[in-house]
């Protein structure tokens, strides 16, 4: 046996191992988006027979009536969820630098949502989602759409993802209308607060307003490990909405930022998004 044989041998065995390899990757990744998928088409209902009017906040007080007003056009049919388009910039840590990102997300009121970005450039890009759903929140991310590099799903998670699924109903306003068992109060002519419960989880949502009723900023408690030692905690979570678009009969924030710790000194944006396209369903 020639050392040229032994090489050519160790070379197929190599080759084979890394076929095994990729194949069970590409398994991976197709059984996630498959599992995904089926979420985002569980969301949705496309029942929409009420159409939104000045009634359905008249028990609300001025400040609020002034956000729904501003939020949905009289005779728009009340929507259950929105699929949006996005672009914008993620950064993992204050002391790393902005990437870019496009998504594409689905949130669905009582229900939960799915986001389905693509992160980075080059050699460092990664695709995924991260969801809850039927009490369950995951990320899921590949490396260069293949990779595994993060599959979370804890209670941790599921609580961190109610966080944000409340966050992100400002996409959605009629989400927050008092049918779904929203309460409403006004702390200030232009601070009003939201309080649910999702999944048991109570949360509550503080937006400020101006005098025509637009979203200026919003914050509310978030679990999260974005502590000095890294323990899991509420913590103040929130942004800024730099400006706003109406899509349809839907006046909805159209560029925002947010991060952790919102309105301390240690605040930490890692978030900026854009709103390129929002359909209501």
């Amino acid at each position: 046996m020639t050392i040229n044989y032994v090489f050519h041998l160790i070379t197929i065995n190599l080759l084979a191992i890394l076929s095994i390899g990729i194949l069970a990757a590409i398994a991976i990744r197709i059984k996630a988006d498959r599992e995904v998928e089926q979420i985002w088409r569980s969301l949705p209902d496309v029942s929409r027979k009420n159409r939104f009017t000045a009634d359905l906040v008249a028990d609300l007080p001025a400040p609020v009536q002034r956000y729904f007003l501003h939020a949905i056009a009289p005779g728009t049919p009340l929507a259950s969820a929105v699929s949006l388009k996005m672009s914008g910039s993620f950064r993992m840590a204050q002391d790393k630098p902005w990437i870019p990102m496009h998504a594409q997300e689905i949130i669905a009121a009582l229900k939960g949502f799915v986001w389905k970005p693509i992160i980075g450039r080059g050699l460092f890009t990664f695709a995924g989602a991260d969801y809850y759903a039927n009490k369950s929140g995951r990320m899921r991310f590949f490396l260069w759409g293949l990779i595994p590099i993060v599959n979370a799903h804890n209670s941790n998670i599921n609580r961190s993802s109610i966080g944000r699924f409340v966050a992100e109903l400002i996409w959605l306003p009629s989400a927050l209308l008092p049918q779904n068992g929203v309460t409403w109060q006004a702390i200030d002519d232009n601070t009003i607060q939201a309080s649910l419960k999702i999944d048991g989880e109570p949360v509550t949502l503080t937006m400020m307003i101006d005098a025509a009723g637009k979203l200026l900023k919003l914050s509310l408690l978030r679990w999260g490990e974005h502590t000095k030692d890294g323990s899991f905690a509420y913590i103040p979570f929130g942004g800024e909405v730099e400006g706003e678009k109406t899509f349809g009969g839907w006046t909805i924030p159209y560029q925002m930022s947010v991060g952790w710790w919102f309105g301390t000194n240690r605040y930490s944006e890692f978030f900026c998004a854009t709103i390129e396209q929002a359909e209501f369903c």
